[in-house]
């Protein structure tokens, strides 16, 4: 396929965001998505997602961001989201001990459901509560690193690196896919096989999408 301003999107990557409830994963999408935040935000049921787009070296990278449930009554059911994940932000709060002692199970999770290479990025949120911090920026960092991850701390409150964790992810997807000789027709249509596409060849040319979706098919 020749890129073409009139084609839509070329590249399309899923990228889920996990932790425990009231972590702020729904108002770090909403700051990264919508430049909003909203300091009542009710608890996210099921899965809700936003598409944002980048430019990489010239080329569209559309990526469609999923907030999982943190609750364990919808973990059953948001399992099925995990599919064809290329990222994954794992997040903390981290004025509470008891989210970030919940990483490894989370990363477990994300281990036993998705069925690529996943980018994944520990991300420690609310940095803005430092007054009251109960994990040290080195602890973050060290568990991070004994896992292989990306790591960042961010808030979602005042927007501190919260841009950056979010195109971190996608730019290093991105330079791992672009790696497996992306203008193969064989490996591009795989990828539209097996992630959920938004924008059907010309139809709602660049509109964004939003909002509550079920499983993909």
């Amino acid at each position: 396929m020749d890129s073409s301003d009139d084609e839509g999107e070329e590249y399309l990557f899923k990228i889920v965001i996990i932790g425990d409830s009231a972590v702020g994963k729904s108002n770090l999408l909403t700051r990264y998505a919508r430049n909003e935040f909203n300091l009542h935000s009710k608890a996210t049921i099921g899965v809700e997602f936003q598409t944002q787009t980048l430019e990489i070296d010239g080329k569209e990278v559309k990526a469609q961001i999923w907030d999982t449930a943190g609750q364990e009554r919808f973990r059953a059911v948001t399992s099925a989201y995990y599919r064809g994940a290329f990222g994954a932000l794992v997040v903390y709060d981290i004025s509470r001990r008891t989210t970030f002692d919940s990483i490894p199970r989370w990363l477990d999770e994300l281990k036993t459901h998705s069925d690529t290479t996943v980018t994944r990025m520990l991300v420690g949120n609310k940095c803005d509560l430092e007054n009251i911090r109960a994990v040290s920026l080195e602890e973050g960092k060290s568990l991070a690193e004994s896992e292989g991850m990306f790591f960042m701390e961010t808030s979602a409150l005042d927007s501190t690196n919260v841009n950056k964790a979010f195109e971190i992810v996608i730019r290093e997807i991105y330079n791992s896919v672009s790696r497996k000789v992306l203008n193969s027709d064989s490996y591009k249509a795989e990828l539209s096989v097996n992630r959920v596409s938004l924008v059907n060849d010309g139809t709602d040319g660049s509109k964004q999408n939003q909002g509550y979706s079920c499983c993909s098919r």
